[in-house]
């Protein structure tokens, strides 16, 4: 309602009460000289006077009803606004304006007639109201619960509540009588508000960032400072969790076969807490994979398992070779230079939504799919678009390996995802030992962003490279630290 609405009723209370009290106050000139009239021509005035005071106290209680909803609307109308109880609230303001009415009436009717003593009837009221008030105990017991609770506001419609003993979920609804809750299990809970005064209860508001904790372990052999370090960079872009707060790492107990750590961060949307841990374990676990950084068992339980088949590394390393032979920037090294840096290239395993690369972060390395695959994501402003999917055999972020330029796109796993890791320092002594190669390698990513311009718009958003050789083959050169003339 705007402020206009409640000046229009403002005026219209002005003028009743105005009409009305007009009305009183000639009735109350009139009154006395009717009533000398009547009584110098012996009428009996019992009959009138008593007309008088009823229309009197009628025309009063017109005044007190309309001030007293006037003012009711005004003090309850920012509450019922902002209270996530609004039956409540209505029902509160019905039995105050009540409260008020009464004593006014009682007020009015003792100026009317003084003689007459209320006592009588308060007692007889008295006693009714206990009659009642026992019979609708527990009824009334929630209705002043929910008052007490309306006024406290300990939590809303869409906040998440844990009841100890009965259950936890998220509120659906607050009555007069109690607290419906929907379960994670979505079952319907039911609280009346006597016991729910009665309870101890634990509130994650809906527009609050609410804090988790997530309980793994390590064994006593790995630094404490690359395990944080590893699950710290493992979250940073995990779903749900809030970057508004960094997630904090931390040691909590050194156990008996393990160091027992911690992860508190703090997520958007606690009705989802569950999935959001579960996530998050499973991100600790591939980053641990990838890490070689293994859990803890119990040292006085005896664990039996038999190892998979290992691959003898001569074999990894020629199928390494083999994938790195089909990749056109590699094709002009020779067999023992491609064996070479098959040998210095790292495995790394990535879970479904994880993130590879992030734009524009800072890379001297590039990746060659050999299991899974992944969506290429370039990101303008709040915006994201995927612009090329890769597979198996497919490879990204040869740009920052040979110039060090940073990532111009985003690159997420969309299954279980294995790739080759190339550095700098593994491919640096081949460039060093054959300079001829530079060229030859310049003129390959030439001819790739050549054509990839041509098939799609979107490449020369994404490599900011001039497209001139000798521009590719100082940035080479440069980035890498070889000697030669720039241009040559």
């Amino acid at each position: 309602m705007t402020s206009s609405d409640i000046y229009k009723k403002a005026i219209s209370l002005a003028i009743f009460v105005g009409i009305v009290g007009t009305i009183l106050a000639l009735m109350a000139v009139f009154a006395e000289q009717i009533e000398t009239f009547l009584t110098s021509h012996q009428i009996p005035t019992t009959a009138i006077v008593t007309i008088t005071k009823i229309i009197t106290i009628v025309l009063s209680m017109l005044i007190v009803i309309a001030i007293v909803r006037f003012v009711a609307f005004l003090l309850m109308r920012s509450a019922t606004r902002r209270s996530a109880q609004p039956g409540v609230s209505s029902l509160l303001k019905t039995v105050l304006s009540i409260i008020f009415y009464i004593i006014a009436f009682a007020l009015i009717f003792q100026n009317q007639y003084p003689d007459v003593q209320l006592s009588a009837l308060f007692t007889g009221s008295t006693i009714v109201g206990i009659v009642v008030g026992l019979a609708l105990q527990d009824t009334l017991g929630n209705l002043f619960a929910g008052i007490a609770m309306q006024a406290d506001q300990p939590f809303q419609v869409g906040d998440v509540i844990s009841i100890q003993n009965r259950g936890m979920g998220v509120v659906e609804g607050v009555s007069w009588r109690g607290v419906k809750i929907r379960t994670f299990q979505n079952k319907l809970l039911i609280i009346s508000n006597s016991v729910l005064g009665k309870e101890t209860i634990e509130v994650a508001p809906k527009d609050n960032l609410n804090a988790r904790v997530v309980l793994f372990n390590t064994a006593y052999s790995y630094s404490p400072s690359r395990t944080s370090m590893v699950v710290r960079e493992a979250l940073r872009f995990t779903e749900n969790v809030s970057r508004k707060r960094h997630p904090v790492v931390r040691i909590r107990n050194f156990g008996d076969s393990s160091i027992d750590w911690e992860v508190k961060y703090w997520i958007e949307d606690y009705t989802r807490h569950a999935d959001t841990d579960a996530l998050i374990r499973e991100r600790i676990w591939y980053a641990f994979q990838r890490e070689k950084i293994e859990f803890a068992f119990p040292t006085r339980t005896l664990v039996n398992q038999e190892a998979p088949p290992e691959v003898p590394p001569e074999e990894k390393i020629t199928r390494r070779s083999v994938q790195l032979a089909r990749i056109p920037i590699f094709a002009p090294l020779s067999e023992a230079e491609i064996e070479r840096l098959a040998s210095s290239a790292k495995a790394r395993v990535y879970a479904p939504g994880e993130s590879i690369v992030e734009q524009g972060a800072e890379g001297t390395s590039m990746f060659v799919i050999t299991r899974g695959s992944v969506d290429v994501v370039l990101r303008r402003g709040q915006r994201s678009e995927v612009i090329n999917k890769l597979g198996e055999d497919d490879f990204f972020g040869e740009m920052s390996l040979l110039t060090g330029q940073p990532r111009t796109a985003t690159v997420v796993a969309t299954s279980e995802t294995e790739v080759m890791r190339i550095g700098k320092r593994a491919l640096k002594p081949i460039l060093e030992n054959n300079e001829a190669l530079v060229l030859t390698v310049s003129e390959r990513i030439q001819e790739r962003l050549k054509r990839l311009s041509e098939n799609d718009s979107t490449v020369g958003e994404i490599n900011n490279v001039e497209i001139k050789p000798t521009g590719m083959i100082g940035s080479i050169r440069k980035f890498f630290g070889l000697k030669g003339e720039k241009g040559d």
